[in-house]
């Protein structure tokens, strides 16, 4: 495979990042969350893993917003 399509640092496991997101249907923050974490060993460390950090944060606060949503429509207004 082309190597600016799969570089090194996801070559030599046994499942590649991208089945592993498409598998289990992982949405754009949870994709590059485990897309960061995976590859933080081999490129760029400790900048890869504040990466995931951020999309991980802006999952959490995607999922409060979406757990109040479904709150206010079973109540009927706003919180």
């Amino acid at each position: 495979m082309n190597k600016k399509i799969n570089p090194d640092y996801y070559i030599g496991s046994k499942i590649q990042v991208s089945e592993f997101i498409s598998e289990f249907n992982l949405n754009y923050f949870e994709g590059n969350i485990i897309k960061y974490v995976v590859r933080h060993r081999q490129k760029n460390g400790v900048e890869d893993l504040e990466k995931a950090k951020w999309y991980l944060e802006k999952l959490i606060k995607k999922e409060k917003y979406q757990e109040l949503d479904e709150i206010e429509k079973r109540v009927g207004g706003t919180i």
